[in-house]
């Protein structure tokens, strides 16, 4: 099934990741891949744009059905293959309303976390001001302590929304990347807990961007916040 699906990813992305996640999870390892070059501005190339005209990856494909929203693509994999790998979306009202609730909450915390990370990319010379940067970073700050707040209530050896679940294929990445780019583990002990519990998971560890192998000291756009 896996070889009838394709997927144009760039390293480094959330978003490429938590598809390139979710396929590991549900055993569809095979599939047609190819690795984009950000630097190169290759999300812009024909080849992409024909599956998405955003110019934007992930850009999946399974047979004639076009998928480039990932959590689309996460959510449209659950369904299509319940009965194969990670089940992730819990049978329990109360667990898979939990799930829902922080999966798309991960998704806004990942544009919090870019707004930082990625604020020169975004937002051109003539128009950037420090005080644009600091309210990015002060919204920031108070996503990330909300986070730390709902980790505090999760069960020891839990996740995000009780069983590993959607939640944590969009969750994990986020911590990731935050940690990737020097955010401090002793200011939000509860985050680094979580990270700490599923980096080895041999999924995650599967689907790993290499371009983060590449720099293991990360980077420090998140240091001070």
């Amino acid at each position: 099934m896996a070889e009838s699906m394709s997927l144009l990813w760039g390293s480094g992305s959330g978003p490429c990741w938590r598809v390139m996640l979710a396929l590991e999870e549900k055993n569809l390892q095979g599939y047609r891949q190819k690795q984009i070059s950000f630097e190169k501005n290759e999300q812009k190339s024909q080849e992409v744009l024909e599956i998405n005209p955003r110019g934007q990856v992930p850009a999946f494909k399974h047979g004639d059905i076009i998928l480039n929203q990932s959590t689309g693509v996460c959510l449209y994999l659950e369904n299509q293959f319940k009965s194969q790998g990670t089940k992730l979306i819990p049978d329990d009202p109360a667990n898979q309303a939990m799930m829902y609730q922080r999966m798309i909450e991960g998704l806004g915390l990942t544009e919090k976390i870019d707004w930082v990370v990625y604020y020169e990319f975004l937002v051109p010379e003539g128009e950037r001001l420090e005080a644009g940067l600091q309210r990015h970073r002060d919204a920031l700050t108070t996503e990330l302590k909300l986070w730390e707040g709902y980790l505090e209530n999760v069960a020891e050896g839990s996740y995000l929304a009780g069983p590993y679940s959607l939640a944590d294929v969009v969750g994990f990445p986020n911590a990731a990347f935050a940690f990737a780019f020097g955010l401090s583990p002793e200011r939000y002990p509860k985050l680094a807990k979580y990270y700490n519990l599923l980096k080895d998971r041999p999924t995650i560890k599967a689907s790993w961007p290499p371009k983060w192998f590449e720099s293991e000291q990360g980077f420090q756009a998140l240091k001070d916040i």
